[in-house]
C-alpha cells in the first residue's frame, strides 16, 4: 500500500468517526441542516488538502478550528446570519420527537447569542471541550472563552425562563 492509499485510508476513517461531531457544532453554530451539512463538506475538503500537515491524534481539533473559520467567512460573505427559520428539518430524523424538539428550542436560544459567544457556548457546553480546548480551537486565550462563556449564559439565563 502506498503511503497516499495509507493517507487516504487515514482520512476516510477520520470522516466517519468525526461526521457526526461535525455535523452537530456545525448545525449549532448556523441553525440550518443543509448549511450545516455544506459547512462540514467544507471543512474535509481543506482538512483533505492539509492532511499530509496534521497530526492525526490533533485531527478532530484541527477540524473543528476549520469548522468555526469557514462559518465566520460564510458569515462575513453574507454579512448578516441567517435567523432560523419558523420550521425546519432536524439533524437527526431518528430522533425522538422529544428530543428534537429539545434541539430545536436549544438552537433557538443560540442564536439570541452574538457569534463568538455562541461559538464559545457550542464548543464548551455541547461539543464538552474544556476551556483550553475551546481556547486553541477559537485562536483566543483561556480567559476569553471564560469571559464569553459568562456573557453568554447570562444572555440565556435572561432569556430562558426557568434558567437560575
Amino acid at each position: 500500500m502506498s503511503a497516499r492509499d495509507e493517507a487516504d485510508a487515514a482520512f476516510s476513517r477520520f470522516v466517519s468517526q468525526s461526521r457526526v461531531t461535525l455535523t452537530r457544532a456545525a448545525w449549532f453554530l448556523c441553525g440550518d441542516t443543509e448549511l450545516a451539512a455544506d459547512l462540514v463538506q467544507d471543512v474535509y475538503v481543506k482538512t483533505y488538502v492539509a492532511w499530509n500537515r496534521v497530526r492525526r491524534e490533533e485531527a478532530l481539533t484541527y477540524a473543528r478550528r476549520v469548522l468555526v473559520n469557514t462559518n465566520i467567512d460564510r458569515l462575513r460573505r453574507h454579512r448578516a446570519e441567517v435567523a432560523l427559520a419558523d420550521a425546519h428539518e432536524p439533524i437527526d430524523p431518528y430522533d425522538a420527537p422529544g428530543a428534537v424538539a429539545e434541539r430545536d428550542q436549544m438552537a433557538r436560544w443560540l442564536a439570541v447569542l452574538p457569534l463568538k459567544q455562541r461559538q464559545v457556548v457550542v464548543l464548551r457546553y455541547v461539543q464538552d471541550l474544556s476551556e483550553q480546548e475551546t481556547a486553541e480551537v477559537l485562536g483566543v486565550s483561556v480567559g476569553t472563552v471564560k469571559s464569553n462563556a459568562s456573557r453568554a449564559l447570562a444572555t440565556l439565563r435572561s432569556a430562558i425562563p426557568n434558567m437560575q
